[in-house]
């Protein structure tokens, strides 16, 4: 493996029944580059980011972080995805736990820190995301825009090789998503690598190194966003992209 490639995906394929959501889905992801991927509702876009991380096996195919098979039946799954970190759509943190709760909790029960330096990385990562001062709420005390970031601490408290994003501004309201596209732009220009599935065109356009637009399984079409954006080779993806430009701007 080039030893610039954090991410290579290779060939894969997803079935539920006798439904293929993924069929032979292949690409990389080198170190510090940021890959938007669009498309239509349930072309399988978050389906590949769960096949990535093994949230959701492929049926077929193969998946590398480094020289490191993610699908490799042998991997230590769980340590392997202490590298990568996974921004879900829904926020997906403990309400029973506070802000620094959610984000402390991973480092001295799975990476084993103290319980003085997890505390410590947690407010630093908190910090770096604009909550500090709300670092002792429960998330029904925080908006969603101030979950979202919470949900983005926790993953980079594990300092991971590559995050992903599923989605990460769609439950949110349109107010609310701009305080977290700005703390995903942050990561982008500091060298974060990240593979992020959204609608949000103004960010692709302004952090983005690749776009990569999928629909029924398949890549239909990848490359420079502006590129894409001002000229897109193929009809389907000009097609897209006009409706969702209307419907989110951009």
């Amino acid at each position: 493996m080039d030893k610039d490639t954090v991410l290579t995906v290779k060939d894969v394929v997803k079935e539920f029944g006798t439904n293929r959501v993924l069929d032979g889905i292949s690409f990389e992801v080198k170190r510090g580059e940021v890959v938007v991927i669009i498309g239509p509702s349930g072309t399988g876009k978050s389906t590949l980011l769960r096949c990535i991380n093994q949230l959701t096996p492929p049926n077929e195919g193969r998946v590398w972080l480094g020289d490191r098979e993610i699908t490799d039946k042998n991997t230590n799954i769980n340590q392997i995805r202490q590298d990568i970190g996974f921004v879900f759509q829904h926020f997906a943190l403990f309400n029973h736990l506070t802000a620094l709760d959610n984000v402390e909790v991973g480092l001295y029960k799975v990476k084993k820190m103290s319980r003085e330096d997890a505390r410590k990385k947690a407010i630093a990562e908190l910090e770096r995301v604009g909550l500090k001062d709300h670092m002792e709420k429960f998330p029904a005390e925080l908006s969603g825009g101030q979950q979202q970031r919470v949900g983005i601490a926790r993953a980079l408290a594990m300092d991971p090789q590559i995050m992903l994003f599923d989605e990460p501004t769609s439950a949110l309201d349109p107010e609310l998503t701009g305080e977290v596209l700005n703390v995903m732009k942050d990561l982008a220009k500091a060298g974060m690598t990240m593979v992020v599935v959204s609608h949000e065109i103004g960010f692709a356009r302004s952090v983005g190194h690749r776009m990569i637009f999928m629909e029924d399984g398949h890549i239909v079409e990848e490359g420079d966003p502006e590129m894409i954006l001002r000229s897109a080779k193929k009809e389907r993806t000009r097609e897209f992209l006009h409706k969702i430009t209307e419907l989110y701007g951009g």
